[in-house]
């Protein structure tokens, strides 16, 4: 209980005659000076800290209030919102905290907080102190000229009633203490008044530590010594949300567990049983760098047991540090989904929304596509979530909406992976996914748009790679696009047909047009670059160049789970191969009366029954306009393109129709109504020509069409 600052180390209180009363006086006299001009804050948290120490002597209904009256001290050291707590007073909080959840929960004795407010402590600190002055001041007034002396020593009059003997005022003060608590019901006993919520102060540290990864630069070693702290944090939050369940308070609890699957959610089991035995090593060993390099050796384990110091280091005899897996296995699906089903119990809609988007991206980390699609479908997230308010949530959309699509790639799901990518990947990504904040000479952003955008910055651990995103996106969209630019006719073959085409993915199209129309065009260096030229090449039916080029991408080795990369690439070289087929017939299948099975399963490198089954959903489809040879296992082929007279007379016909709606509208527009002059006057009511007027809308249209 002593302070080190720059003078000598002092006392706060004398332990010889401490009670908890004493204490509490001196307690609420630091308290009471939070805020006043001249008041330095860290003197106030120093002290606090110490007569923290002073009180977990008297048990927890003098500890507990005063680790809250820490806690709200270290909160207030952090002057303005965008000021983060460093990474030792954060410790120290979490400390506090954890002290706390281990008096509620683990004791014998199961202890309740009871809320008082500020103005109410500090209400009765000042009866207190007034009743003090005011006995005082009439021994004083009545003894004249010794008044002060009197005064001074009025303290030492008090009398006991119970024993008659003199008593001082802080035997006075413990005594009344004694009395009320022998008064007080065993409920009464456990429950302890505090100033301030625990909940409260358990998520502003949340929200410290998540600000803190947002300042701290990534590619640093603090940030990393940063992470190791989130494992305590959840261990952490797990306390406190078991009080509140304990005690019936269902909704504190519901957030409290909102709090834990926001740092589980986005964690792959590969990575998080690192991360875990990571900490577990760090807890139990320390830093690794500081271990002696005899332990840490390779051929550290080959001198296990041996304790002659001749043969090899004391350091080596127990071999390499090392924690066994069987400590840090944890079913995480288990474990989400146990939260998340409390948080749709007893959660705000807020929390529930949240809650969702955090299941969801789970199970599409995991590649268990189907169960996300399902709880996406069924919770109608994508028709409510432009009303949540939230921009924090509608991010968390988009993060949940990325990771299903990369889940529906990596499964071979291309339509399903477009569907997802393509809303966020055709606009600003950074800035759907909070992963970056985008300062242009031509922002329209003010100061504050751009704090507030800072300040929703997904921390970089929790980053989804933009080079893959990309990777996945526009691959989908070229295993997709490619045949349909085929079917249309992209080369000037079908024109009367490109116009009326239908466009998949106009993001591909547009960086597509962009690539064909650069004078030179170099070897590729960026993902999009390996894309279109990929693209280019299964144009011309060439499949194993572009499976070369996709295959070969370095973005794959960034797909969590051993084995992925691999994975990714032998499923896209099978979809290259059926889309290349596809390609080649829509494109070349003009040129050709009759096409070999046999022939093009030599050309895709594709077995008997998948090229008669990609053949056969074509001409269901009417995409090819053929039919089975069955004995010769031929394709025969019926041409029902137009010929060039037709082709000219489909284009004259065409642009003759243009023309006479061009003249229509013309002559419209000099006579003021737009054609509709008869039907608005018909039947000389104004309220029945309106409807003429709309079915004259309606009539118009028709014709354009």
């Amino acid at each position: 209980a002593e302070l080190s600052g720059a003078g000598p180390t002092k006392s706060i209180l004398a332990e010889a005659n401490l009670t908890a009363a004493v204490l509490d006086r001196k307690v609420g006299e630091v308290v009471s000076s939070r805020g006043r001009r001249g008041t330095d804050s860290k003197t106030i948290l120093r002290q606090l800290e110490g007569l923290s120490r002073l009180a977990a002597r008297f048990g927890p209904r003098s500890e507990i209030p005063v680790l809250m009256h820490v806690v709200t001290a270290q909160f207030d050291l952090l002057r303005t919102i965008d000021d983060y707590m460093e990474a030792g007073a954060w410790k120290s909080t979490a400390s506090y905290l954890w002290r706390i959840a281990s008096i509620l929960e683990d004791g014998e004795e199961k202890y309740t907080l009871g809320t008082i407010s500020a103005d109410e402590a500090s209400e009765g600190l000042m009866n207190a102190a007034a009743a003090n002055a005011g006995g005082k001041m009439k021994a004083a007034a009545g003894t004249g000229g010794e008044g002060a002396l009197v005064a001074v020593a009025a303290d030492e009059k008090l009398i006991n009633p119970e024993t008659g003997e003199p008593e001082t005022e802080d035997e006075r003060a413990e005594r009344l203490r004694l009395e009320r608590l022998a008064a007080m019901t065993p409920e009464e006993l456990l429950t302890v008044p505090v100033v301030g919520s625990l909940s409260l102060h358990v998520t502003r540290l949340d929200e410290e530590y998540t600000k803190s990864l947002q300042r701290i630069t990534p590619h640093t070693s603090e940030y990393v010594e940063r992470l190791r702290d989130e494992a305590g944090l959840v261990e952490l939050l797990a306390k406190v949300q078991g009080y509140f369940t304990r005690i019936g308070s269902n909704e504190e609890a519901a957030e409290l567990a909102q709090l834990r699957v926001e740092h589980l959610y986005y964690r792959h089991d590969t990575i998080a049983e690192g991360v875990d035995r990571a900490a577990l090593f760090h807890e139990t060993y320390g830093e690794a760098g500081l271990l002696h390099p005899a332990c840490v050796s390779a051929d550290a384990d080959d001198f296990k047991g041996q304790s002659d110091v001749e043969k090899c280091h004391p350091a080596a005899s127990l071999g390499r540090p090392s924690v066994a897996e069987a400590s840090v296995t944890v079913d995480s699906a288990k474990v989400i989904n146990d939260l998340c089903t409390y948080v749709y119990r007893h959660g705000s809609d807020r929390s529930k929304t949240r809650a969702m988007l955090c299941h969801i991206f789970h199970h599409a980390l995991h590649d268990r596509f189907l169960e996300a699609r399902d709880l996406l479908l069924m919770s109608h997230l994508q028709d409510t979530i432009s009303n949540a308010g939230d921009v924090s949530t509608m991010i968390l959309f988009n993060r949940m909406m990325v990771t299903l699509g990369l889940s529906a790639f990596r499964l071979g799901r291309i339509w399903d992976a477009h569907q997802c990518l393509s809303d966020v990947c055709s606009g600003r990504v950074r800035e759907l996914l909070a992963q970056g904040v985008s300062t242009g000479r031509f922002s329209d952003k003010t100061a504050e748009q751009e704090k507030a955008e800072k300040r929703r910055q997904t921390p970089y651990h929790m980053h989804v790679n933009l080079d893959l995103l990309e990777a996945c996106h526009l691959s989908s969209a070229m295993l997709l696009e490619v045949p349909n630019m085929a079917a249309a006719g992209v080369d000037g073959e079908n024109a009367p047909n490109n116009r009326r085409a239908r466009v998949i993915s106009r993001t591909f199209r547009k960086h597509h047009d962009i690539y064909d129309r650069q004078v030179f065009t170099g070897p590729p260096e960026q993902t999009r670059d390996f894309v279109m030229v990929a693209s280019r090449a299964l144009l011309r039916g060439d499949w194993k160049r572009c499976s070369d080029l996709l295959g070969g991408l370095e973005v794959w080795a960034l797909v969590p789970g051993e084995g992925s990369a691999e994975k990714i690439k032998s499923m896209l070289a099978e979809k290259i191969k059926v889309e290349g087929l596809r390609t080649y017939l829509f494109a070349y299948s003009s040129r050709y009366d009759s096409l070999s099975l046999a022939q093009l399963c030599g050309m895709f490198s594709l077995s008997k029954n998948e090229v008669h089954s990609v053949v056969s959903k074509m001409m269901i489809n009417r995409e090819l306009h053929a039919s089975w040879d069955g004995p010769t296992e031929t394709i025969v082929l019926r041409n029902v393109e137009p010929s060039g007279l037709q082709t000219l007379a489909l284009q004259f016909a065409e642009r003759a129709g243009g023309l006479v709606e061009a003249n229509e509208r013309l002559l419209d527009a000099k006579s003021g109504t737009y054609g509709y002059k008869d039907d608005y006057w018909r039947g000389g009511d104004r309220q029945q020509g309106g409807g003429g007027y709309q079915g004259g809308r309606g009539g118009g249209g028709g014709r354009r069409g």
